[in-house]
């Protein structure tokens, strides 16, 4: 089956994906006030919910930031195509979820797909463990993918901060993606997750997804990297050109969205309900004032942790930042 080809033209797929904490969720839904994109909340990861409900995606998710390719397609194909086309999988989701939010939740995609067919609206896939199946979405089935790409130190802290941890062995226990991407790290991977030492792990988790990511963008002209700094710093006139990049119309109706998403409060819950088109939606998306949260981690974070952080990732994070100046704790985008 050529899936890429038998989608609608004009009707290629969104994804937004970076790593958890990147800001996807805020993104997504901006992106979503468009009114042209029927949202798909997180179908690979590998929690229930929003993940293994197969009414959304009818695939096993074996792990999280599944490493998706031409030589393991055959298990993703035809779900993946099937999803795209807004096709919910009524009867496979009621036999495997039947609790009383899964049946809210059932109700609300099972809608939200049929308004989505017969309006004409593109899917919008918002999942942070599609960053490493981000290259194949883009080649295989023609969606234009945009990866978020934030400060190292600002997702540290927000792990540190909401409690969050990371497997390693997520990574690790895939053999195609340590045949292809992470072999060399093998050992560096195998001491981080033995370690107590939580911010290293996060701060590695980093680098090596960003490392196959900087890959992906300089080989797939429809997958692009957008800093969480520039939407965060200069809201409007970012999403105005990221509309602009996926074909979407910058109406009124997202220039109100996008105004009141960025001069919120900060504090709550990492996430949150909100009512959107189609019914009550719960991500990691909440108001915020944008341009303080771009620095708020220093509040919190350690000289130490920062420097850690710093030296962990650097390698990979000078694609995207400038290189730090001595004794600073916070990069300046890099001039691209």
């Amino acid at each position: 089956m050529n899936t890429k080809a038998s989608l609608a033209s004009g009707q290629e797929p969104v994804v937004v994906t970076g790593i958890p904490r990147s800001g996807t969720s805020w993104v997504g839904k901006m992106l979503q006030a468009s009114g042209e994109l029927t949202y798909i909340n997180e179908p690979l990861n590998p929690a229930h919910p929003p993940g293994r409900s197969p009414g959304v995606l009818r695939a096993t998710v074996s792990s999280a930031y599944e490493y998706i390719t031409p030589a393991n397609e055959d298990g993703w194909l035809e779900p993946f195509g099937d999803t795209f086309r807004l096709r919910y999988h009524l009867g496979a989701e009621l036999r495997r979820n039947r609790s009383p939010y899964d049946l809210a939740r059932t109700a609300k995609y099972a809608t939200s797909f049929l308004a989505g067919r017969l309006r004409g609206r593109r899917p919008l896939l918002d999942d942070p463990y599609a960053m490493l199946a981000s290259e194949w979405l883009a080649r295989r089935l023609g969606c234009r993918v945009v990866v978020l790409v934030r400060d190292p130190a600002a997702i540290v802290n927000s792990w540190k901060r909401l409690g969050w941890t990371t497997d390693l062995g997520e990574l690790r226990n895939q053999p195609l993606l340590m045949r292809d991407w992470l072999e060399p790290f093998r050992g560096e991977i195998a001491s981080a997750a033995a370690s107590e030492d939580p911010a290293g792990r996060v701060g590695l988790l980093w680098r090596l997804l960003y490392l196959v990511v900087a890959e992906y963008e300089q080989r797939c002209p429809q997958l692009r990297v957008v800093r969480y700094e520039d939407l965060a710093g200069d809201p409007l006139v970012a999403f105005a050109g990221l509309y602009a990049t996926l074909g979407l119309r910058f109406g009124e109706r997202a220039r109100r969205a996008i105004l009141r998403s960025t001069t919120g409060n900060l504090g709550g819950r990492a996430h949150r309900w909100s009512l959107v088109r189609g019914g009550l939606s719960k991500t990691a998306y909440r108001p915020l004032d944008s341009r303080a949260n771009l620095v708020a981690w220093r509040d919190t974070l350690s000289t130490q942790e920062v420097t850690r952080v710093r030296a962990l990732t650097k390698s990979v994070a000078a694609r995207w930042y400038s290189s730090e100046e001595p004794n600073r704790t916070v990069w300046e985008p890099a001039g691209r």
